[in-house]
């Protein structure tokens, strides 16, 4: 794997509120009626990504998902 930005969503078991927008700052989250979130924004290489999830482990938000859903061509901003 190469350490390029992309754009990634990062589904959780859960919702967030809006006091969330700081701590995962960079990403916009929408939350599903099913009871999950979706986090979605440019991660720049491994060592960030390592990064969010260890962010969304010490909430103890179950994860979901992973998906990169636009490798090497993300501008920095989610589309």
């Amino acid at each position: 794997m190469q350490d390029k930005p992309a754009l990634y969503q990062i589904r959780l078991k859960g919702h967030l509120g809006p006091q969330w927008n700081t701590y995962f700052e960079g990403f916009t989250f929408q939350n599903s009626e099913n009871g999950e979130a979706l986090l979605t924004g440019v991660i720049t290489d491994q060592a960030a990504l390592h990064g969010v999830l260890a962010k969304i482990r010490d909430l103890g938000l179950p994860l979901l998902s992973v998906n990169c859903v636009a490798f090497g061509e993300a501008s920095g901003s989610p589309e």
